[in-house]
């Protein structure tokens, strides 16, 4: 188990392009998240939310301010530790990346074949048992090009959860999703978070899955505006 808080953030601060074109984009974010904690994001579009999950899961360089994820600090850590830490990191992507000539099964061992030392066989029942708990029992064996895009954020949420991380990092996960699913997915969360302990923020604009939060943050150009806890 990690020690708590799960991620630590302080004084963080980030900018995009150079010279006259230089444009602060994060000012002094500060923030923490605890094991078992479920917290949203919210804030409008061009807020900084994407940029702030991303550097939580090491996809960007900090470069300035102190970033502390699974008690290892991104600040300046070395390309060898940033990998290692995305690899204890569920994260799913607005987009969902799927690999185009990997079938569903296939996408989500890709996951457990970075980590824990399995056998294929293995790796495939846990795939399997995976989509099925997302409601793709009847989808394992079809490629993306075969799937609707809710099913294929379904198959990226069955990716990011299969190796039951500490930590899931996503940014605006139900978009695609109808009602049943969406549910299928907080419920999945919420048992992840509930009975092994695992952090999740995730950006969302949904207000279906507001009250699956214990925690609300709002953002809005680069600031944490509010942290509100659900009673």
């Amino acid at each position: 188990m990690f020690p708590s808080p799960i991620i630590s953030v302080q004084y963080l601060n980030h900018y995009f392009g150079k010279g006259t074109l230089r444009k602060q984009v994060l000012f002094d974010v500060s923030l923490s998240i605890d094991s078992g904690e479920i917290v949203i994001l919210t804030g409008p579009s061009g807020s900084g939310k994407t940029t702030l999950l991303s550097l939580m899961a090491g996809l960007r360089t900090v470069q300035e301010g102190s970033v502390k994820v699974l008690g290892r600090e991104i600040y300046r850590a070395s390309n060898q530790k940033l990998l290692q830490l995305r690899r204890q990191i569920g994260y799913v992507f607005q987009k969902h990346n799927l690999v185009p000539f990997l079938t569903a099964s296939q996408n989500v061992q890709m996951t457990m074949e970075l980590g824990k030392n399995m056998s294929r066989k293995e790796m495939c029942r846990e795939a399997e048992a995976m989509l099925e708990l997302v409601g793709l029992k009847h989808r394992i064996n079809y490629y993306p090009e075969q799937l609707s895009e809710g099913q294929k954020q379904r198959v990226a949420f069955a990716r990011a959860l299969v190796t039951k991380p500490q930590l899931i990092l996503a940014d605006e996960p139900t978009a695609s999703l109808d009602k049943a699913s969406t549910h299928t997915v907080v419920e999945t969360l919420k048992n992840l978070a509930k009975y092994h302990g695992c952090s999740i923020l995730l950006i969302t604009h949904d207000n279906r899955i507001l009250d699956m939060a214990d925690r609300i943050i709002h953002m809005e150009d680069g600031y944490l505006k509010n942290n509100v806890r659900i009673a």
